[in-house]
């Protein structure tokens, strides 16, 4: 069987999109992880099915680098906006369902405003905040985001006591560049690696920061494959809603599959 696909990015996460609305797709962990594969591969941090789904636009289906379905990617999601707007699925604004709930986005150019799950709490610790803004995110500052040790502490914690058992955790590390500025590196889970942008990580390290901090927001964000920002609104006691990752998403190049 020969299947088009298409690879997009967003700040340098990179997704391999397929359009399964006929379910042809023959998905299973092994052919996942072998086209996500760098080398051997077409290669990406995750392959994502779009589908048909009642009463939305599309189904976002996403599995992570090494072929296993994945929790909700704020990056990942952004990219298939922007691919159902390439195949025409919806003009300016659009509903969808992923593995965590509803969301919304708008495209405007080059940009993607989507709307992210609510957050219902925030865990505080001396060292590091937790929290789930569709994935789970361990967040932790440094002085100087440059010398964090991302793939090794993040490998640590990721697989470590507190968070191993329960399925493991993405690791952010974030250094404060001014108000409402910040820089970000991110350790994937599923992926195993850094990777050059983490669309849910970046929201978990501005909702952080605007708890330790104070920002207002919209708080802009640089990681190592470009700069998003976050918007939101704080319901107290560490929910928020109403927030939004914005930032580019573009194609890089279409081919075929065979499988």
């Amino acid at each position: 069987m020969t299947i088009p696909f298409y690879k997009y990015q967003g700040t340098g996460n990179d997704f391999v999109m397929i359009d399964d609305r006929n379910l042809q797709f023959p998905a299973s962990k092994e052919l996942i992880a072998s086209i996500c594969h760098r080398r051997f591969g077409v290669g990406s941090d995750g392959l994502i099915l779009l589908q048909n789904a009642e009463g939305y636009d599309f189904r976002m289906v996403y599995f992570n680098a090494d072929g296993g379905e994945g929790s909700m990617c704020g990056n990942g999601g952004r990219c298939v906006v922007r691919f159902a707007n390439d195949l025409g699925l919806f003009k300016d604004s659009t509903k969808f369902i992923a593995v965590d709930g509803e969301h919304e986005a708008t495209v405007s150019g080059d940009t993607i405003r989507l709307k992210m799950s609510n957050v219902n709490g925030v865990e505080q610790y001396e060292e590091y905040d937790f929290m789930n803004t569709g994935s789970p995110h361990y967040v932790t500052y440094v002085e100087d985001i440059n010398e964090a040790d991302v793939v090794n502490i993040g490998s640590e914690i990721r697989y470590g006591s507190v968070y191993g058992p329960k399925g493991g955790t993405n690791v952010n590390f974030v250094e404060v560049i001014e108000n409402n500025h910040l820089s970000v590196r991110t350790y994937e889970r599923g992926v195993e690696d850094e990777t050059y942008s983490c669309g849910t990580g970046v929201t978990a390290c501005a909702l952080s920061a605007h708890i330790r901090e104070g920002w207002e927001g919209p708080v802009k964000v640089e990681t190592i494959g470009g700069t998003l920002a976050v918007e939101y609104q704080d319901a107290g006691e560490g929910q928020f809603k109403d927030v939004y990752l914005i930032g580019p998403a573009v194609r890089v190049f279409e081919g075929t599959l065979r499988v």
